[in-house]
C-alpha cells in the first residue's frame, strides 16, 4: 500500500516538477543573475558584498537549500527576498544555473 502511496504522489507531483520555463525567461533569468545578483555578489559573482557565489565555491550546496536562500533571503543581512518577484521554478532555475557555473 505505501509504494502505491509514493507512485501516486510522484504522478501528482510531476506537472509541478516537470514545468518549463516560458520562451525567453532564461536568458532574463540569467541577465538578472549577472546584473542584479552581480550587484552585491560582484560582477563576477566572485564577491563583494555578499558572497562568492561561483559553482566552485557553493559545490556540495544543496539545490533546495539555495533556492530558500533565492526565495526568503537571509535575515539580517543584505541578501533580499526574491519571492515577490521570482516564482519557485524560476529561483530553481537561478540555483541550477549557479551551481552549474552558467551551463544550465
Amino acid at each position: 500500500m505505501r509504494e502505491v502511496l509514493v507512485a501516486l504522489l510522484l504522478v501528482i507531483g510531476a506537472p509541478a516538477l516537470a514545468q518549463e520555463l516560458p520562451p525567453g525567461r532564461a536568458a532574463e533569468l540569467e541577465r538578472l543573475v549577472l546584473q542584479d545578483c552581480g550587484s552585491c555578489h560582484g560582477m563576477t559573482l566572485k564577491g563583494g558584498l555578499g558572497p562568492d557565489i561561483r559553482a566552485e565555491t557553493l559545490a556540495g550546496t544543496q539545490p533546495d537549500g539555495l533556492v530558500a536562500i533565492i526565495l526568503d533571503g537571509v535575515p539580517g543581512t543584505a541578501m533580499p527576498p526574491w519571492r515577490p518577484l521570482l516564482r519557485d521554478e524560476e529561483a530553481a532555475w537561478i540555483a541550477g544555473y549557479l551551481l552549474d557555473g552558467g551551463n544550465e
